[in-house]
């Protein structure tokens, strides 16, 4: 069996799609991987703030075009990139094992936290949510929108002489960058975006040979937290165009759900959360997304 793999050409991208084929490798010896790299449209425009562009699935349509058309097989994702909704004909296999789902600050050197930041300093970051909880620890603090891979971000923090900038820790991890880590932010305080570390496996969803290959590198407690965070995000109706970040926390059976969310403008957000059991992910997701969207109707009316 030979399978040909989509996958955007950011080395994080590529280390990704990688790591995804080697378990898969790791289970199935006898099963044969291509790699084929496909631009998106998040990856040709980046000038402009992804929350302007305006589209649903910057990163992922492109590939999902070629894997409807059988050019590819399978395409490996970063889950926070995945749209709410899958295209008729396709589907996102069970996950493989999280990668760590914190925020991290990388700052410039002779800083190790956000508490040591002067007055008026300024972070890189492209995300609303990022924007709105650091605004929350630290309202003296400016930040400025930055666009690009890790790599390329992490010149920015030199070249525009940045005091800091935030990014998903997974993606550092993954590309050995993890030295370069000032600061991981807490669970408790900060929450990343709904499925952040989590990767998506899509193939087209009458490929019983490629649903029982992802089958074989799942892992249980990551499509647990998956589920609910993205029936949360769904029910939100959340995007690039508005603060949201969820994170679901496993004790047992039993299963805690925080999110965030707050208006376009980033004038108000709100935290809240629900528990449950295990079975319930998809349930509580949409049980905490029409409380908040509740709560931040009152301000917007």
């Amino acid at each position: 069996m030979k399978i040909k793999v989509g996958s955007r050409g950011s080395a994080l991208a590529l280390a990704q799609t990688e790591w995804v084929i080697g378990r898969m490798k790791e289970k199935n010896p006898a099963v044969q991987f291509e790699i084929k790299i496909i631009k998106t449209k998040g990856d040709r425009i980046l000038d402009i703030a992804l929350d302007k562009i305006g589209d649903k699935g910057l990163f992922v349509k492109e590939i999902e075009k070629e894997l409807l058309s059988g050019d590819i097989d399978m395409a490996v994702h970063s889950m926070k990139d995945m749209p709410s909704e899958t295209p008729q004909g396709l589907l996102i296999c069970k996950s493989p094992l999280r990668e760590d789902p914190r925020d991290a600050l990388v700052l410039r050197e002779g800083l190790s936290d956000i508490g040591e930041l002067p007055e008026g300093a300024v972070i890189g970051t492209g995300s609303k949510r990022r924007e709105s909880q650091i605004a929350s620890i630290r309202p003296d603090i400016n930040t400025a929108g930055i666009r690009g891979n890790i790599v390329t971000r992490l010149e920015k923090l030199r070249e525009q002489n940045l005091d800091g900038i935030m990014l998903a820790a997974a993606g550092l991890k993954r590309l050995g960058l993890e030295g370069r880590i000032s600061q991981y932010m807490s669970l408790e305080s900060f929450l990343p975006a709904p499925a952040q570390g989590t990767l998506a496996i899509e193939i087209r969803s009458d490929d019983k040979r490629l649903i029982e290959l992802a089958d074989s590198i799942s892992d249980t407690e990551t499509c647990i937290q998956t589920a609910a965070e993205r029936a949360f995000l769904a029910a939100s109706g959340g995007g690039c165009h508005m603060p949201i970040g969820a994170y679901c926390s496993i004790d047992g059976e039993r299963l805690r759900l925080d999110g965030l969310l707050g208006t376009e403008d980033g004038s108000k957000t709100v935290r809240m959360r629900v528990e449950g059991i295990r079975g319930e992910e998809a349930e509580l997701g949409r049980k905490l997304a029409e409380m908040m969207l509740k709560e931040l109707s009152q301000y917007e009316g």
